[in-house]
């Protein structure tokens, strides 16, 4: 006899909602501080798909495209701005010269740098008003998350001191 399925909110954890409102937080905060904060003078998804090239260099349009969930005429889009904004370039892969990788340049580095750092300034000056017992948790709490959601807290310090 098959056993009932466990009803999915007896997995829930306590701290999901509180997830989610940090969440809606750092939406607000991005929204309010758009000078500051934005990604100017690219839209969200071209900065998305930065953010992938840069986790995955040499990645091809179509792989991309898996990652972004998007048809492959949108991507090509996305990569076309990119390109022409000077932060992406594509050259012929060497094993298949039919094929192009997607790197970014010194220039997409250089944004993806600035977009960074403003943010980071912006977390800094929140956290300054929080108890250093509450920093060291919220550090430890996202290091959890980022590990179960599969990318080690390791390598994004790696990324941030670069």
């Amino acid at each position: 006899m098959r056993e009932a399925p466990t009803p999915l909110h007896q997995h829930d954890s306590p701290a999901v909602p509180e997830i989610g409102q940090v969440l809606e937080l750092l939406e607000i905060a991005w929204e309010r501080g758009r000078g500051m904060l934005g990604t100017a003078p690219l839209s969200a998804a071209q900065t998305r798909v930065m953010f992938i090239i840069e986790r995955e260099p040499g990645i091809n349009l179509s792989t991309l495209g898996r990652r972004l969930s998007a048809a492959a005429p949108s991507v090509t889009r996305l990569c076309d701005r990119l390109q022409a904004a000077g932060f992406l370039r594509r050259t012929p892969r060497p094993q298949d010269r039919r094929e192009m990788q997607l790197e970014l340049t010194d220039a997409g580095f250089a944004h993806l740098y600035d977009i960074r750092s403003r943010r980071k300034q912006a977390l800094h000056q929140a956290m300054s008003r929080m108890t250093p017992d509450a920093q060291h948790a919220l550090a430890t709490g996202l290091g959890a998350l980022c590990d179960a959601v599969g990318e080690p807290a390791h390598t994004l310090d790696r990324r941030e001191s670069a």
